[in-house]
C-alpha cells in the first residue's frame, strides 16, 4: 500500500522470481494523454555513443563509466555455481545453493536497473532530444569474446528506458542507421577515414589536422546525422 495510484484498474499480475520473491504488477488507466513533443534544436540535443569501456559517451565530451556489475560479481558467482554442481540432485541443500545464485543474479539486475534509471532520468531532464545509433545487439552477441561484456552493459534495456521516459515527458528520441560511418568521419571537415580499426582510440584527421577521441567524435556525428535528417543543422 506504499504506492498509491489514481484511475481505472485494468489488470493485476502476480509473479514469482527465481530468488523466491513475489511481485504484483498493476496496470492502471489514468485517462491522461501523453504530453505533446517539445521543440528541440542543435543546442538542446545530445548525441550518445554507447560502448563497453565507457558505458555512454556524449557529444559534449562527457563520458559515463561502465559500472560492470556482472564482472564485479563474477568470482562470487563462479564459487556459488561450483558449490551447486557438488550438491545432490533433488536435495534441500541443492535448492538452497540454487537460491543463492538466483539472489546474486537478482542483485546484479537491480544494480544495473538502478544505474540505468538514474542515468536515463538525468539525460531526459537535461535535454529536449537524444540522438542514438541503431545497434544490431543480437548480431554483436555472436562475438563470443565480447558477448558477456555486451550482455552486462544491456544497451537494449538502456534504450528502452530512454524511449518510454521520453514519451512521458514530451522529449524526442532521434535515430540514425546502424551502417552510418559515425566513427570514421571527421566531425569538423567530413573526411572519411576508412583505415580506422577498433584498436584506434584516437586519430588525427589528415585533411584538416583535427585530433579526435574516437568515441566523442562518433557521438558528435550521431548528433549531426540525426539533426540533418530533421533539417535542423545550422539552426
Amino acid at each position: 500500500m506504499h504506492r498509491c495510484f489514481e484511475g481505472n484498474l485494468k489488470t493485476a499480475t502476480i509473479s514469482k522470481i527465481p530468488s523466491g520473491k513475489y511481485f504484483i504488477s498493476i496496470l492502471v488507466d489514468d485517462g491522461k494523454d501523453l504530453p505533446a513533443k517539445q521543440k528541440f534544436d542543435v543546442n538542446s540535443t545530445v548525441g550518445i555513443d554507447v560502448g563497453i569501456k565507457d558505458f555512454a559517451i556524449m557529444s559534449n565530451g562527457e563520458k559515463i563509466d561502465n559500472p560492470k556489475h556482472l564482472n564485479n560479481s563474477i568470482k562470487r558467482l563462479k564459487v556459488l555455481q561450483k558449490r551447486l554442481s557438488r550438491k545432490q540432485r533433488g536435495s534441500n541443500n541443492r535448492d538452497k545453493a540454487r537460491q543463492q545464485i538466483a539472489k546474486l543474479h537478482e542483485k546484479i539486475a537491480n544494480q544495473r536497473n538502478d544505474f540505468q534509471h538514474k542515468l536515463t532520468s538525468r539525460l531526459i531532464s537535461e535535454n529536449q532530444a537524444i540522438a542514438l545509433e541503431t545497434l544490431n545487439v543480437s548480431g554483436m552477441l555472436k562475438n563470443h569474446k565480447l558477448a558477456q561484456s555486451i550482455s552486462d552493459v544491456s544497451w537494449s534495456s538502456f534504450v528502452t528506458k530512454l524511449e518510454y521516459k521520453a514519451e512521458w515527458y514530451g522529449k524526442s528520441i532521434l535515430r540514425i542507421g546502424q551502417f552510418e560511418p559515425s566513427t570514421k568521419i571527421c566531425n569538423v571537415c567530413g573526411y572519411h577515414n576508412k583505415s580506422i580499426t577498433l584498436a584506434n582510440r584516437k586519430w588525427q584527421c589528415p585533411d584538416c589536422g583535427m585530433s579526435h577521441d574516437r568515441d566523442v567524435n562518433a557521438a558528435i556525428n550521431i548528433k549531426k546525422f540525426a539533426l540533418n535528417k530533421q533539417n535542423l543543422i545550422g539552426i
